[in-house]
């Protein structure tokens, strides 16, 4: 409790405190009061960035989540080294440095990059545009690479919570006469509740705070079209010496986590 004081609530603290100031990290701290709260609101480019890191939630979480479901059904249903070969290649992006996975990407993305080769090999050349630098695609470009990333931690945490599920409960769902898909909703779905709210929490924090991946592939651009939260904190704090409006949009980001993750995990885990 002690580190976790001087290491996050600390700064935490200071950060709350700068976001009142207008300050460029060197000089005299002005105060402003509320203004840089004003300014992450008034302003149109910060309130795109929030938009834009709420449009990844469908990539990071809703994707990750509902493809983690699937493969850790799948992968359940096959022999035990298939199965354990199956969730250690999807695992694999997990132990990726972003940095690195975002370097990669960039390249499958490019002109010439193996996504647009893949399209004109099957006859989907007009499909083909270079990707990162499209205002339309390149932030859903970017949200799957947040899906690959995820959705081995996803498949990993669901296989592991249906290890736990009795199977009394799928004999019982057979013996009825269930299919797979009801057998899913009836017996698996409702076994996962806790794991479903600890990969709903995860991949929700990850979208919201996602830096890494768009820094690396697009610094945000073109122009603002992928510009997430935690890249703007980045310039306005250090490209554009505004500490105090970094600060600010830094906590407005902490705010809406809190505020989109525990009403989730309520829900989820069927709690009033």
């Amino acid at each position: 409790m002690a580190l976790y004081a001087v290491l996050v609530l600390g700064p935490f603290g200071l950060s709350v405190q700068y976001s009142f100031f207008d300050w460029n990290g060197i000089g005299t701290a002005v105060w402003v009061g509320l203004e840089n709260y004003v300014e992450v609101f008034a302003d149109p480019s910060r309130l795109n960035a929030l938009l834009n890191a709420f449009k990844l939630i469908f990539f990071y979480s809703v994707l990750s989540v509902a493809l983690g479901l699937l493969a850790a059904t799948l992968t359940r249903s096959l022999e035990s080294r298939w199965s354990r070969a199956a969730q250690t290649i999807l695992f694999l992006p997990q132990v990726v440095p972003l940095v690195g996975a975002g370097i990669a990407w960039s390249w499958l993305y490019a002109t010439d990059g193996a996504v647009n080769q893949a399209l004109r090999a099957v006859g989907l050349g007009a499909l083909a545009r270079p990707w990162l630098a499209d205002f339309t695609w390149a932030l859903p470009a970017i949200g799957l690479v947040g899906t690959w990333v995820l959705i081995g931690f996803c498949t990993m945490l669901f296989s592991a919570g249906m290890s736990k599920i009795d199977p009394a409960l799928y004999d019982a769902a057979s013996v009825d006469g269930a299919g797979a898909v009801r057998t899913f909703f009836a017996v698996t779905l409702p076994g996962l509740r806790n794991e479903v709210a600890v990969a709903v929490t995860v991949t929700l924090i990850s979208a919201l705070k996602s830096f890494d991946v768009v820094y690396v592939m697009t610094l945000g651009g073109p122009g603002r079209a992928t510009m997430v939260p935690g890249v703007d904190v980045y310039q306005l704090t250090f490209n554009q010496a505004r500490v105090g409006a970094g600060s600010a949009m830094g906590v407005v980001l902490m705010v809406l986590v809190l505020l989109v993750v525990i009403p989730i995990q309520r829900v989820v885990r069927g709690r009033s």
